[in-house]
């Protein structure tokens, strides 16, 4: 995993030059490709820039943007722009941290579901929203939170060929 990591790091450090004000950019296209920004791709960073790891850190925990741990396998974000909040936004966030057993901003034990607030989605007729790996449901409910878990586990099931191919 590491080798990759330092892989994909490498490569994105070569598309800059060694100056400072790279530092947002390299940060952004490290997590694009990685998803979020390990410790070791933080360090490399550093060395290529001749920071301090402390300032890369810095920038990384600043912005909102990134990541410094993996993401879940799927993505789950709540919208909470104003309309979404006034229908209920902040009930179906709970409600997904109840489900999931997770916190904003983490990802389950098992690695499948990441939970996020967001800021307006840009669907504000539909709210509230929630956005499951770049699906857009919405007039959600709290009660609804578990059908949506279940369709996206099927979906991944089915994907996989996994099911019983019957007698």
């Amino acid at each position: 995993m590491d080798e990759a990591i330092e892989d994909e790091t490498a490569f994105v450090l070569r598309l800059y030059s060694e100056e400072r004000k790279n530092l947002v950019p390299i940060l952004q296209d490290v997590c694009d490709r990685l998803g979020y920004l390990p410790k070791v791709a933080m360090e490399r960073i550093a060395e290529h820039l001749a920071i301090t790891k402390g300032a890369v850190y810095s920038a990384a925990t600043f912005y909102n943007q990134f990541r410094l741990s993996p993401p879940g396998r799927h993505t789950v974000k709540v919208c909470m722009g104003t309309a979404c909040h006034i229908k209920g936004g902040q009930l179906i966030l709970e409600a997904w941290e109840r489900e999931l057993d997770v916190n904003v901003g983490g990802v389950t034990r098992d690695g499948q579901f990441g939970l996020e607030r967001v800021a307006c989605v840009g669907c504000c007729a539909m709210a509230p929203i929630v956005v499951c790996d770049d699906v857009v449901h919405g007039r959600t409910r709290p009660t609804t939170v578990k059908g949506i878990i279940t369709n996206l586990n099927e979906e991944e099931y089915d994907l996989r060929g996994d099911q019983d191919q019957g007698d």
